[in-house]
Formats: C-alpha cells, structure tokens, sequence
C-alpha cells in the first residue's frame, strides 16, 4: 500500500489542469462550494488524485474514470480497473490530503486539522462509544481536541475502508494506548462491519491526526 501527501496550493495553470481532469459530477460540487478557497482546495485534491492514480493505471489524468459505489465510495471504473486492479481512498483538510492506493484489498484514510473550538465532549457522548467518551472527560482541557480527533480519524479510515456511512461510528471502538505513531491501533468492531481491519496512525506533522485502514499491511510506502 503507498501513502502520498499533497499540499493543496497550486499555480492558476495548475488549477486549470486539475479542473479539466474532473468530471461534471465533481465541477458542479466544486461550484456549489461558496468559498473560493474551499473551491480551490476541493478541485485540487480531487485533480491530484488523479494525477496519483494516473501513475498506477499507466494513462493521462483526464482518462481517469472513477465510478461510486451504492454507499458513495468512489472505484475506479471498470474499463480502466481491469487495466490493473487498485483500490484507493482520499481525505482532504483544509490545505492538505492524503491518498492511500492498494491492490486488491479496500483501503479507507482520513487526515484532520486538530481544532480546538470543536465541542468534544458533547460529540464523543452522542457518537462515541462509552469508553472512548469517558476516555476525553478524563483527559486535561490540552489534550481534550488532540484525543478527539485521533479518535475520529481512526473511526473514519475504518468506515471509509468497509464503504460504512457515520452510522457506524458507535459500533467501531478504538483503543488508544501507549504506542507510537506508525504502529497497529486496535478498535473492536461490531456487527456492521464484515471484514477486520487493521489500522495506523500516521505521522503527518504537528497538530495534525491520520489514519489509515486495510485488511493487510505488506509494505507501506509514503510519498509526497
């Protein structure tokens, strides 16, 4: 499985080039965006990760055809994917994403910002588990956000992986210990999900939280 960052700044050439790669699908969202940096960002992460599978498929950005499943995950298209059998995942944040790209398996991440004028404590106690809930009312007021969206980022990449909708996020508990970044986090899942997964932590610099969710780490690659 590789790993690739991209930071979502880009020339007016750039943005141009990624706009022609989307389809009307995705021009028509990136319109309804109202601001112009959410615009810009949008198209961008969504025109990169074209570029990245570009690389894969062995074929120009703009032949890239992506379908989506019942649930929303995006495949890519039959035509191209019997070309060479990937799966991948993409999570955007503010002026940052990451794309996970793997063979033969489904793979979900997720990145998120750490912020601080979130209300964490009321979203862990409607869609957290219990022990994940009492896990941040203990924690101190600093380390409240970070705790949350590490949480949250794990919980994301699960869903994302199994093509599982927000419904699912009570029925997948994540267990923080003592470990450091990069290594196997170990979440219990419930009935909703068919397949376990395993899943990492990312390193993707200060104030940030990521994660990644697959069935079978080989070789995990990261690029930028």
């Amino acid at each position: 499985m590789h790993l690739w960052g991209i930071e979502l700044e880009g020339s007016a050439r750039c943005l141009e080039h990624c706009t022609e790669w989307l389809d009307e699908a995705e021009r028509q969202r990136a319109t309804r965006l109202i601001r112009e940096q959410d615009r810009q960002h949008y198209v961008l992460a969504h025109g990169g990760l074209r570029a990245v599978l570009s690389r894969y498929l062995e074929v120009s950005p703009d032949e890239v055809s992506l379908g989506r499943t019942e649930a929303g995950k995006p495949f890519v298209a039959r035509d191209v994917r019997g070309h060479s059998a990937i799966t991948f995942n993409l999570s955007h944040a503010h002026n940052r994403a990451l794309i996970a790209v793997s063979k033969a398996q489904e793979v979900g991440v997720d990145l998120e910002l750490v912020r601080s004028n979130v209300e964490v404590v009321k979203l862990s106690a409607r869609y957290f588990a219990p022990s994940e809930h009492t896990v941040i009312t203990q924690a101190t007021e600093s380390q409240r956000a970070m705790i949350f969206f590490r949480y949250w980022v794990v919980k994301e990449a699960v869903l994302k992986a199994q093509g599982i909708g927000l419904r699912g996020l009570s029925d997948c508990e994540v267990v923080l210990g003592q470990h450091e970044l990069n290594r196997d986090v170990q979440v219990r899942l419930g009935s909703q999900f068919t397949a376990p997964l395993r899943v990492r932590l990312l390193s993707c610099g200060e104030g940030w939280e990521a994660a990644v969710a697959v069935q079978d780490f080989d070789v995990v690659r990261q690029g930028s």
